[in-house]
């Protein structure tokens, strides 16, 4: 099946959880807003989010298509992917589990965004960077850590080894630790310099699914957007602080 991602195409955001998990799947799939020509680029992502007469239309990308599903919000676009591509566990306790550490990532994701739209999405960041100073500073001083620590102790209490958050194989979870790890390095660098000590398993781990042949072709292609100042993950310097 060839899958069609819709996303925005300038910007990892939340898509990049999707293209992750599909790139390590070798899954076949059109990253449609991001192509050229007739059915393709901004536009198509605008008429799908425009099809309010169609069942069940997506709140906002990303959204997957596979044949006649349409399937939206990160978190289900990946347990979808997970069941389908060995990305998840078999043992029905051990899905939830994984789900449950993903929907923990989209909190965590979220808080991201808010140190630089502490306010409003709808405000630029130059219109609350006050408030988003005081944002950051607690989310580095308290947030970071929280969350951190808190993926630290899953992987320490695997029963099957701190080699991924659940069980003994790649999951999609362990994909999008891998992709807050490197958001955070890039929007937080100085606030990160001690996090590969600190957090010794997480460090790991995102060398781990870095070396990983699929993933490690996948960053050195065009197809991985580079962080920038319009997605989740943005490296203001006044808002770094260790």
């Amino acid at each position: 099946m060839m899958y069609e991602l819709y996303y925005w195409p300038s910007i990892q955001g939340r898509g990049e959880f999707v293209r992750l998990a599909l790139e390590e799947a070798a899954a076949p799939y059109r990253d449609v807003a991001r192509e050229s020509g007739k059915g393709a680029g901004l536009a198509a992502l605008m008429g799908q989010m425009a099809f309010s007469k169609i069942y069940k239309p997506p709140f906002a990308p990303p959204f997957l298509k596979a044949g006649r599903l349409v399937i939206g919000q990160t978190a289900n676009i990946l347990q979808f992917l997970g069941g389908r591509h060995r990305l998840a566990p078999r043992d029905e306790a051990a899905r939830f589990w994984v789900q449950a550490l993903q929907l923990t990532v989209a909190d965590f994701v979220a808080e991201v965004h808010d140190t630089h739209h502490p306010i409003a999405a709808g405000l630029y960041y130059e219109q609350q960077k006050a408030q988003a100073r005081r944002r950051s500073a607690d989310f580095i001083g308290n947030r970071i850590p929280k969350f951190l620590n808190y993926f630290e102790r899953v992987l320490a209490q695997n029963p099957h080894g701190d080699r991924y958050a659940v069980g003994a194989r790649l999951t999609y979870v362990d994909l999008s630790l891998f992709q807050v790890w490197a958001g955070l390095s890039y929007a937080f660098p100085r606030a990160m310099r001690r996090a590969p000590r600190r957090y010794r398993r997480l460090n790991s781990l995102y060398a781990r699914v870095e070396a990983r042949p699929r993933v490690a072709a996948y960053l050195a292609s065009p197809r991985r957007i580079a962080f920038n100042r319009d997605g989740i993950f943005r490296h203001y310097p006044e808002l770094d602080r260790p």
